[in-house]
């Protein structure tokens, strides 16, 4: 066997290899691999705390050493997500992939995109479709509410994201954590419809952006009373149709009539 071919055999080796530890890494159920996935959580936390206190610090001699560090974490966790995958094409149309993309690009390149700085915010959005994230959770017995904390991280992602749009196209001229707060009160009052009226935002486009704000902010709230006051569902795909919930004593689909075995947790 020729030389180049011993070579090209053992890069081939070394990359199945690496590709079979990242994928026990991000999917598996062991000790270890429930660490890494720990840390890739709290590593995302503090990420998605960067982008909310970016405002404050944009002007910061240290934000773009900030910045790019976090975007060379955003690139490492796409890339090894992709490694780790069974089917990469299929990972990278997932919604989450071109959130994190996307992403990405706002920190390569922070001065050309920065009017869409606020959409990073998105992130906590694509932390909490990670599996990782709510296997902790069900393991702490706390499987009933992940609906619940579905509802919550969507109006959280909502409130930031309008925040970050507030700021940056109608208090951006003040720079600082002042304004941020103000942009903060009055996306808290718009969403909750109580419109204390002292800050209020200009123009024709200032209206529309409070109407936005108030017809899906009501929407969320409603999803979120309808997740915490609903009767507990457990999750657990259909094999024949893919329904997730269902009734904790089910024993059929409701969808499809398919036979299921939803696992005990022993209560």
């Amino acid at each position: 066997m020729k030389a180049a071919d011993k070579d090209g055999l053992q890069e081939n080796s070394a990359m199945t290899r690496l590709r079979n530890r990242l994928r026990k890494l991000y999917h598996g159920r062991t000790p270890a691999a429930f660490r890494f996935q720990l840390v890739a959580v709290v590593i995302d936390l503090a990420i998605i705390a960067f982008f909310i206190a970016t405002p404050v610090l944009q002007d910061k001699p240290s934000f773009l050493w900030l910045d790019y560090s976090a975007a060379a974490l955003v690139a490492a966790d796409l890339v090894a997500r992709l490694l780790a995958s069974n089917n990469m094409l299929r990972l990278m149309k997932q919604p989450t992939s071109w959130v994190d993309v996307f992403i990405l690009l706002t920190l390569l390149m922070p001065t050309a995109l920065a009017n869409l700085a606020f959409l990073r915010i998105l992130r906590l959005w694509s932390l909490s479709r990670s599996g990782s994230l709510w296997r902790h959770l069900e393991m702490r017995g706390l499987r009933p509410w992940r609906e619940a904390s579905h509802a919550v991280i969507n109006l959280l992602t909502f409130l930031f994201v309008v925040t970050g749009f507030v700021y940056t196209f109608f208090f951006r001229t003040g720079a600082g954590l002042e304004n941020y707060i103000d942009a903060l009160y009055f996306t808290v009052a718009t969403v909750t419809t109580t419109g204390f009226g002292d800050i209020v935002l200009p123009g024709m486009a200032g209206k529309l952006t409070a109407i936005v704000t108030m017809i899906i902010g009501i929407s969320l709230f409603v999803r979120l009373a309808q997740a915490i006051f609903r009767p507990a569902k457990v999750f657990f795909p259909c094999p024949q149709c893919g329904l997730q919930r269902h009734e904790p004593d089910a024993v059929h689909c409701k969808a499809c009539g398919h036979v299921l075995n939803i696992p005990d947790d022993g209560n």
